[in-house]
């Protein structure tokens, strides 16, 4: 397209779920539902592991860092997906599209690093235990969450940058419910080769590797399973990992379904479903699978109940004196 003829759009328009009719404010109230969920889940989950002296093990750090990531990308996504509910779409100025696209890619790297350290913690509690502590201590654990957050914020810089240098005509709607990568390229009238060359380079770093530990990791600690002889024995080591191979089965799955996968096989309703599983859903059950079913989270939540409860009877009684 000739430089003359470019039309620069302000903004990119969500088309979002067309033809909601009567299940627009119940849809509304249920995603509105999910969120308050996740937010007061995750928060819990930060809260209790930044004050519970026996959450500060290398494990419930990761935890609370995963909690941080999936509050900060529901957040980025949900209030979106409100919108386009209510108003069966919307407009989304184009920077405020950009730094949506960019946060997203950024949150999805960190998730993919953190669930890989995660991975190789598992690996090294299970295989090889006698050295846990002097592997995965306090320091190599901070370390290694500082690692990924880096890298986190270099993809969505160089995911902004990269964005930055497309040009765009007058087609300005997306047919989803927030700026997902795909289809906010696809309006883009720039030959977009190389772009997409910078995109495949970018995620070797930030998914394949981390996917290719977490499987060699997985391999690792199922040979180590197999080993051991008792019954109790294989089922309490396959207990510690269980809670993060579900959580890694469904993100990578709605990874690889979307951005893998053929998009001329599914219709983009199914897309959009799978992309509310990874936006939305993950959110909300990454804290239920990981840390309602442990034992150290529910008597750290226990003795935070117990502690507000006794402040609560202490000023009741200070204003009756």
């Amino acid at each position: 397209m000739n430089e003359k003829n470019q039309t620069w759009v302000s903004e990119i328009v969500l088309l979002g779920f067309q033809n909601l009719h009567n299940f627009k404010v119940p849809l509304f109230s249920l995603f509105l539902l999910i969120y308050i969920l996740t937010v007061w889940e995750n928060v819990l989950i930060i809260v209790l592991v930044a004050f519970s002296r026996n959450l500060h093990s290398p494990m419930y750090l990761l935890i609370q860092q995963l909690s941080v990531s999936d509050l900060m990308q529901s957040t980025n996504i949900v209030p979106t997906l409100l919108l386009t509910i209510m108003n069966e779409g919307a407009a989304v100025q184009l920077v405020g599209c950009i730094t949506q696209l960019c946060c997203f890619g950024g949150l999805e790297t960190l998730q993919c690093l953190l669930l890989a350290v995660m991975a190789y913690d598992r690996y090294v509690a299970i295989c090889i235990p006698l050295r846990y502590t002097s592997i995965m201590s306090h320091k190599v654990c901070v370390t290694l969450i500082l690692i990924s957050w880096l890298l986190g914020l270099i993809i969505t810089f160089n995911t902004g940058n990269a964005v930055h240098s497309l040009q765009f005509g007058k087609k300005n709607s997306i047919d989803h419910f927030f700026c997902d990568f795909f289809p906010f390229v696809e309006l883009s009238c720039s030959n977009t080769f190389f772009f997409h060359i910078e995109v495949i380079l970018l995620s070797v770093p930030a998914i394949f590797f981390p996917f290719i530990l977490i499987s060699v990791s997985y391999m690792c600690i199922a040979h180590a399973i197999l080993k051991i002889v008792s019954h109790t024995g294989r089922q309490k080591a396959f207990s510690t990992c269980s809670s993060h191979l579900a959580v890694v089965s469904m993100f990578y799955g709605t990874l690889i379904a979307i951005y893998l996968a053929p998009s001329k096989t599914r219709s983009q309703t199914i897309s959009k479903v799978l992309s509310l599983l990874y936006t939305v859903v993950i959110p909300l059950v990454n804290p239920v699978i990981y840390s309602f079913r442990s034992k150290d989270i529910k008597d750290a939540l226990k003795k935070l109940l117990e502690g507000y409860c006794s402040q609560l009877d202490t000023y009741g009684v200070v204003k009756q004196i």
